[in-house]
């Protein structure tokens, strides 16, 4: 099986409302990832120094090394994420030093954890071949879409080495490329 992105904005946000009703770091999590393109293991390391300095406010860009790659990667967070993680701080008291996925056995959210929560959001909106890769791979499809199939830019920032390996990964089928043939019609 291969997991796909999410194509149905309508079970986007039934799942986060699914996820964030179970608990607010699920639904942060979920966000994340949709928000950010990151895989899953670079996400649930994440402290809130990570994103907010000293005084508060939110840093620039969030800078992490990529656990799989070893490369800096440089994130500029967008407002809608900005805005979920001002909402979790305010509903929890985690401190500077804390991780935003905590477990309850210390520490960070384990990936096995992590997907068997995600997994049943995913199930409760009757999402298919789905995986904590899906988060990844919805945000390069949106990002696909939203920028007008501008694959090179979601290509450098999968650090895939082809056009093809990152419309595969996205999930851009049969039916996105008849799409196109209709777009243009003379």
């Amino acid at each position: 099986m291969t997991v796909e992105p999410i194509r149905d904005k309508k079970k986007i946000e039934k799942m986060y409302l699914y996820l964030n009703s179970r608990n607010h770091k699920y639904g942060l999590l979920f966000k994340f990832g949709l928000n950010t393109g990151l895989r899953i293991s670079d996400i649930l390391p994440l402290k809130i120094k990570d994103v907010i300095n000293e005084k508060g406010n939110f840093r620039e860009y969030l800078i992490i090394i990529e656990k799989k790659t070893g490369k800096e990667k440089k994130i500029k967070l967008n407002d809608a994420l900005k805005k979920s993680i001002k909402e979790y701080l305010l509903k929890t008291n985690l401190n500077y030093n804390d991780y935003f996925f905590t477990s309850i056995k210390g520490g960070h959210l384990g990936r096995i954890q992590a997907y068997r929560v995600l997994k049943e959001g995913a199930n409760f909106v009757g999402i298919e071949n789905f995986g904590t890769h899906s988060l990844r791979k919805t945000w390069g499809y949106w990002t696909y879409k939203i920028s007008q199939y501008n694959i090179g830019l979601i290509m450098d920032t999968f650090n895939h080495s082809s056009q093809k390996i990152t419309l595969r990964y996205i999930g851009v089928n049969q039916e996105q490329k008849d799409e196109l043939y209709s777009l243009v019609q003379f």
